[in-house]
């Protein structure tokens, strides 16, 4: 089936930063293909939506490569073709857990979704809009204020993350040739289930335990917005939003 209007595709979009994102798209009059493990969080998502007839969801586990082809296929399959991939799903290790505890299990299970569930749907992003016509699309991965700096006793998600920033810079690149413009967010303390615990107090460097500021996580989804509409021949590579006074810049 094609479609007249733009095809979104996010991941992660059962909750969080996923599920805000989604959400201003289908308000924006994107076509959303709403993507996650847990069928029931995404069904509930769309239908929040004023135009649920403009979603489909798909449960899939980006770390799994035919569970990422076939997701895409999907999509395809009912709108014609795909102009943005939010590449966003994305999971942490235990919190607090000290480098020399962290499980080679705990590790890869960081590493499996929040970079090779990334590069995979990436690389599907590629083949589906170098092959489409008109050729090209957009691709925003989700990389965190840890792909910058991170936090105590994150190792796991600090590395994939920085490592996101490699996805992107050599994405970026590379998807010239098909007029696919890559780009990367890096957001800090949007109020979602995932940052809670900042509210109640959260282990800084300096060893001390301080409540963090947050944001409304629906400022991400008006950066999304922003960005996925700009021409093809534009590209934010690097867009960082955040709390405005929660400790990141200089000395905190």
């Amino acid at each position: 089936m094609t479609h007249s209007k733009k095809v979104a595709l996010v991941t992660g979009a059962g909750s969080g930063i996923g599920k805000a994102v989604a959400l201003a798209l289908l308000a924006d009059g994107w076509c959303v293909v709403l993507a996650g493990r847990r069928l029931q969080a995404l069904q509930e998502v769309a239908a929040l939506s004023a135009a649920p007839d403009r979603a489909l969801v798909v449960s899939a586990d980006v770390s799994q490569e035919a569970a990422v082809v076939s997701l895409f296929d999907q999509a395809l399959e009912k709108f014609g073709r795909i102009d943005l991939l939010f590449n966003n799903a994305g999971i942490s290790a235990p919190p607090g857990v000290l480098i020399e505890d962290l499980t080679l299990q705990a590790w890869q299970g960081v590493v499996d979704v929040n970079l090779t569930g990334m590069f995979l749907c990436l690389r599907q992003a590629f083949r589906v809009m170098k092959a489409q016509t008109p050729m090209g699309g957009r691709i925003i991965n989700n990389g965190s204020i840890s792909a910058t700096t991170p936090r105590p006793n994150s190792i796991a998600y600090t590395a994939t993350k920085h490592a996101v920033t490699g996805l992107t810079k050599t994405a970026s690149l590379d998807g010239r040739k098909y007029n696919i413009a890559v780009g990367q967010i890096d957001i800090g303390n949007a109020a979602t289930d995932m940052t809670q615990r900042m509210q109640a107090g959260i282990l800084q460097a300096n060893g001390s335990i301080a409540v963090e500021p947050v944001m409304d996580v629906n400022i991400v989804g008006q950066s999304i917005v922003y960005m996925a509409n700009l021409p093809l021949s534009a590209n934010v590579m690097f867009h960082t939003v955040m709390a405005t006074q929660m400790p990141f810049a200089g000395r905190g």
